[in-house]
């Protein structure tokens, strides 16, 4: 079946198109985006009309998109952006009677929890206890654990946009912003790091996420033309290195690096780190970069429902674990 997977983010919309059935490998056909930057369209906390009508216009293309590329299936969902607005449900709700798109908003927890599933799928259970980093413009996810299922799920509002507008005023940002910044990771993941001690150590760390992949590319992986399956990684010493020079670069010099989206490039140094914090803090010295995410979790929750006698009701199907956490998609 052809499937799409519309996903709006504190940077982009993005719907992804593919063909897939249960037990296959989903093979991507379509991959379509607007910057929209909607955290940028915030006043307050709340979205503003500005904001909520270009949401709808970029969810209107991509609904299109979708249909024009004969989706049977619709997976809409939103994450940081919409889930922190004071005014989501009004958001929601003009996007519906607008577009027709019935738009749910995932919680951090689940955030964390589809990208560990994702992530479990493409290493297989060879890889043994998984930690999983994902870094958003919004948030960053923490997950990890043997299973499917991670045994711990964890969302923080330390998110690349979101730090670069709350912290980094200045461009390139200022040594005062960067240390106090730095000193202020350090502390938030503190406890974090407790937690996902207690629980037992890990047998593979993972990246996943457009900051992750620039940033292992600044440091000398395999740029995206040699495909999903070449190895990549970032080390802890090549962060440093890349820390290094992009701190002193104004966001308009860093959209010229190979790696590195013009429409992200503003909020690189946060996210820089933020990676450098967490892998101080979690104690890692190399991540392994996935290419699979968010959105390939939930498309490959919904291909285990499909044969099920509950595929029409749920479109993802939980364990009895996950259930109070659902996030039901509407078709």
């Amino acid at each position: 079946m052809r499937l799409g997977v519309l996903d709006v983010g504190s940077n982009t919309v993005h719907l992804l198109v593919v063909d897939a059935h249960p037990g296959a490998h989903p093979e991507p056909m379509r991959s379509e985006k607007t910057h929209l930057r909607l955290t940028e369209h915030l006043e307050g906390s709340r979205l503003t009309e500005a904001g909520i009508g270009q949401l709808v216009c970029a969810v209107t293309r991509a609904k299109a998109a979708a249909t024009s590329a004969g989706c049977e299936e619709l997976l809409a969902f939103a994450t940081s952006a919409l889930r922190d607005a004071d005014n989501s449900a009004t958001v929601l709700s003009r996007v519906r009677a607008e577009t027709g798109v019935a738009l749910q908003v995932m919680s951090g927890e689940d955030e964390a929890r589809y990208t560990f599933l994702a992530v479990r799928r493409w290493y297989g259970w060879s890889a043994g206890r998984l930690l999983v980093l994902d870094i958003g413009g919004g948030s960053l996810e923490v997950a990890a654990g043997r299973d499917e299922d991670p045994d711990i799920a964890l969302s923080l509002p330390l998110g690349a946009g979101r730090l670069t507008r709350q912290r980094l005023t200045e461009n390139p940002p200022s040594r005062g912003e960067l240390k106090a910044l730095a000193d202020d990771l350090d502390a938030a993941l503190t406890p974090i790091a407790r937690r996902i001690s207690e629980a037992g150590p890990y047998d593979l760390a993972v990246g996943t996420s457009k900051t992750f992949r620039s940033l292992a590319r600044l440091a000398g992986a395999a740029p995206s033309s040699a495909g999903l399956r070449a190895r990549r990684t970032l080390t802890d010493v090549g962060l440093r290195q890349v820390f290094g020079f992009i701190s002193r670069m104004a966001s308009a010099d860093l959209a010229t690096l190979s790696g590195v989206s013009a429409a992200r490039a503003h909020q690189l140094v946060a996210g820089a780190l933020v990676a450098g914090a967490a892998m101080r803090a979690l104690d890692i010295q190399e991540l392994t970069i996935c290419p699979w995410a968010l959105r390939e979790g939930v498309i490959l929750r919904r291909l285990d429902s499909l044969g099920g006698p509950t595929a029409v009701r749920r479109p993802w199907p939980l364990t009895d674990r996950q259930r109070r956490r659902a996030v039901t998609i509407a078709r």
